[in-house]
C-alpha cells in the first residue's frame, strides 16, 4: 500500500541542503496533518447526518468542526510567521516550494472564510439547506488540504530538518499549541493519537510527563466521550 505522504507523478522536491539534521520534524508534521485529514474527512457526513432543525446536535457538531478550523488557522499562521521566511533565506533552492505553500495557505484561508458564516448559521438552526452548502464547502476544503498537507511533508519538511534548529521547531509547535484553549488540549491530543495510531506513539512518549499523566487520567475519557457522541456506534479508537 502506497504511503499517502508520497510524491505524485510530475511533482519534484527541492534539493536537500548538505549538513546534519538539526530537527526531527517529519513525524510531528505527519501526526498534525493526519489529525486535520481525520477531522475534515468526517465533517461533511457529520453535517449531513444531523437531523433537520435539531439545533442541539448541530451546535455540538458545529463546535467540533469550528475547533478544527481554528486549529488549522493557527497552524498555518505559525508557519507563515515562523517558518517560510527562514526557509527561503537558509535554503534558497526551496523558495519555489515555499511560494507554493504560501499559495496553498491563501486558498485554505479563502475556503475557511467561505465556510465560516455558513457554519455559524447552521450551528444555530440545523437548516438542512445550509447544511448541504456547508458540507460541500468542507468537501472543497478537504480536496485542497489533501494536496497541501501531503506536499508540505514530502517536499518542504525534509529541507526544514536541515536548516531549522530543534529550538526553532519546538517554538513553531508551541506557538500553535498556545492558541488552543487549555480545556480542550487533551481532547485534541486524543484526536491526534486516534488519527495516527502508529506514529503518534513516538510523539506522545516525547511529551512532558505531566501532559502524559493528565491524558491518561482524564484526557482519554474526555476524548472517548466526545467521540461516542459524534460517531454513535463506531468503535472508539484506542489512544
Amino acid at each position: 500500500m502506497t504511503d499517502f505522504y508520497s510524491a505524485a507523478p510530475g511533482e519534484t522536491a527541492p534539493p536537500i541542503p548538505d549538513g546534519p539534521q538539526l530537527c526531527t520534524g517529519t513525524t510531528d508534521m505527519r501526526v498534525v496533518h493526519n489529525a486535520f485529514l481525520y477531522g475534515y474527512t468526517d465533517a461533511p457526513a457529520l453535517i449531513r447526518s444531523t437531523p433537520a432543525w435539531d439545533s442541539r446536535r448541530s451546535e455540538f457538531v458545529g463546535h467540533y468542526i469550528a475547533e478544527i478550523d481554528a486549529t488549522l488557522h493557527t497552524h498555518h499562521e505559525s508557519e507563515d510567521e515562523l517558518l517560510w521566511d527562514r526557509l527561503e533565506k537558509r535554503a534558497p533552492g526551496c523558495a519555489l516550494h515555499v511560494g507554493q505553500m504560501r499559495a496553498h495557505h491563501a486558498e485554505v484561508s479563502r475556503l475557511l472564510a467561505k465556510a465560516a458564516p455558513l457554519l455559524t448559521a447552521w450551528r444555530a438552526s440545523a437548516d438542512p439547506k445550509l447544511g448541504d452548502e456547508l458540507a460541500t464547502a468542507y468537501e472543497e476544503l478537504l480536496e485542497v488540504l489533501k494536496v497541501h498537507l501531503r506536499r508540505e511533508v514530502v517536499e518542504v519538511v525534509p529541507v526544514a530538518e536541515k536548516v531549522i534548529t530543534a529550538e526553532e521547531w519546538k517554538h513553531l509547535g508551541d506557538h500553535s499549541m498556545d492558541a488552543i484553549p487549555k480545556s480542550r488540549l487533551l481532547v485534541q491530543l486524543g484526536m491526534m493519537l486516534a488519527a495516527s495510531p502508529g506514529e503518534s506513539r513516538q510523539m506522545f512518549d516525547e511529551l512532558p510527563m505531566p501532559i502524559r499523566f493528565m491524558y491518561r487520567l482524564v484526557g482519554r475519557r474526555q476524548f472517548e466521550r466526545q467521540f461516542r457522541e459524534l460517531f454513535p456506534g463506531r468503535p472508539v479508537p484506542q489512544t
